[in-house]
Parts: C-alpha cells; sequence; structure tokens
C-alpha cells in the first residue's frame, strides 16, 4: 500500500516543478529529502515540504517502515490559469497567464 499526498493550486509554473520533480523521482526519502535541502530552486523546498508530508502520512497509517520508502511516483499538473492584464502602450491591454500547478506524491517500500 503506498502512501500519498497531493498540493494543488500551487502559484508556480508545471514547467519549474517539473525539473526538480525529475530529480526525485525514484530516489529514497531520506536521499531526496536531503538533495531537495541544497537545491536552489524555488520549486525545490515546496516539493520537499510536499515529499515531508508524504512520509507523515504513512508513519500515520503506520503500515510502513518509513526508512525503506522510496518516491515511486511524483506527477506535476497544471491546475487553474489566473488571468491578468498589464497596461501596454497607446491604451492597449496584454494578457498576463498567471499558472499554478497540482503536485501529487506517491510514496512505497523500496526493492
Amino acid at each position: 500500500m503506498a502512501a500519498r499526498a497531493t498540493l494543488r493550486h500551487v502559484r508556480m509554473a508545471p514547467r519549474k516543478l517539473r525539473v526538480v520533480a525529475d530529480m526525485v523521482r525514484g530516489r529514497p526519502v531520506e536521499e531526496a529529502v536531503s538533495l531537495l535541502t541544497f537545491t536552489r530552486r524555488a520549486a525545490a523546498p515546496v516539493i520537499r515540504k510536499l515529499l515531508v508530508s508524504a512520509v507523515a502520512n504513512a508513519e500515520q497509517d503506520g503500515e510502513m517502515n518509513t526508512d525503506d520508502l522510496v518516491v515511486r511516483t511524483i506527477m506535476v499538473d497544471q491546475g487553474p490559469t489566473m488571468k491578468r492584464w498589464r497596461p501596454r502602450a497607446q491604451g492597449r491591454a496584454f494578457r498576463i497567464n498567471k499558472k499554478t500547478s497540482h503536485v501529487t506524491v506517491e510514496l512505497d517500500i523500496g526493492d
């Protein structure tokens, strides 16, 4: 049985989150958390906090040993886009898209 945690409506583009998610996919949880601690990207603290939450969910269920957990799947999907307007020359307005993301992490016992 896998432990899971989800984070919705993160105010960050999915493209930026996927770069960090690809770094931790398939790694043991301890290694992934230490890697994210020292990664200098804006998405790293967000994914690290979600990973720690998934470990806490695994502890809460009580059926898994948290030392053996591995990041099985981590998915970053696009959430709703907030539309904003920026004034431009001669009375025009250009649209600015503020993208959001949904992140899902699943942990399982390593092989």
